[in-house]
């Protein structure tokens, strides 16, 4: 099962940098959001394949014909929150109150339901459990926010397994779509998604594909922008991050995408048995 996602937020949109944290810094940045989603739409296009697009409300509000574009085009969309923020710094309330705005400003652009939901970062840890209540409070019924192992940015190594599973909480259940990773030399490497995607020669994703029973993809706008701006405060080791293949990262996607079956989330319920999957009480 190889599920193919996109975080739709602008090419400014790091975290953990002073420079580009709030919409106040983001005014002073170009907009590049238009030409970078045409680029995944021809690609997906071309190669006759459905995604699930997890938005930034923030970009339903200020770009709506985006978002309106995903949807005359038959894709599922799903919440990235609405100002793109680390739950963890967030907290129970600021998290409620961004959620609900989320959720809000996706409804009323898209005319869906919205039920997805993946945090920026991967930032739902163990200490940030009340998120599931949250979520569900708001009509989530599919996060796909777990990183099962240790992570930079928090991690969930109580849930072990990088499968689709249930997580119980406070006598609600979430279904879980959870990143997938690869164990390569003593760690756990996300091929399949942002800057590990960029970095890695294509002969090494498609072999970890090829062994990959469950496969969850996450990609940006911005991976696939070669010409994007270089913001020039970052330190060098985000530069290489950040930057690295993008170049390489289209025609990556394209072959990626002809030589592998992805499917949606939607499609990806439809063909778990949640009856027989496992349910983790967190």
């Amino acid at each position: 099962m190889n599920i193919l996602t996109f975080d739709i937020e602008e090419w400014f949109h790091l975290l953990d940098h002073s420079s580009t944290k709030t919409s106040k810094e983001w005014k002073s940045f170009e907009v590049r959001i238009h030409q970078n989603m045409d680029r995944i739409f021809e690609v997906l296009e071309l190669t006759r394949t459905k995604a699930t697009f997890l938005v930034v409300g923030w970009i339903a509000e200020q770009y709506p014909e985006v978002v309106r574009k995903m949807v005359d085009r038959g894709y599922e969309i799903g919440s990235h929150t609405h100002m793109h923020q680390l739950v963890y710094d967030m907290g129970p309330r600021v998290f409620e109150k961004d959620l609900e705005r989320s959720v809000k400003t996706l409804e009323d652009v898209s005319g869906q339901k919205v039920r997805i939901f993946r945090a920026p970062g991967f930032s739902i840890t163990e200490n940030e459990k009340w998120a599931f209540e949250i979520m569900h409070q708001y009509g989530i019924e599919i996060d796909c926010s777990v990183f099962p192992s240790h992570h930079a940015h928090g991690g969930f190594p109580s849930i072990q397994q990088s499968a689709p599973t249930i997580i119980a909480y406070n006598g609600m259940h979430i279904k879980e779509f959870p990143i997938s990773h690869k164990h390569i030399l003593g760690k756990n490497i996300i091929f399949s998604g942002g800057g590990y995607f960029r970095l890695f020669p294509y002969s090494f994703i498609k072999q970890w594909t090829k062994q990959s029973d469950y496969l969850m993809s996450y990609l940006h706008p911005r991976d696939f922008d070669a010409t994007q701006p270089m913001i020039p405060d970052l330190p060098l080791s985000r530069k290489f991050k950040s930057y690295v293949g993008l170049k390489s990262a289209t025609p990556k996607l394209h072959r990626w995408l002809t030589d592998f079956n992805f499917i949606d989330i939607a499609t990806a319920e439809g063909m778990v048995d949640w009856e027989e999957v496992e349910v983790v009480r967190v």
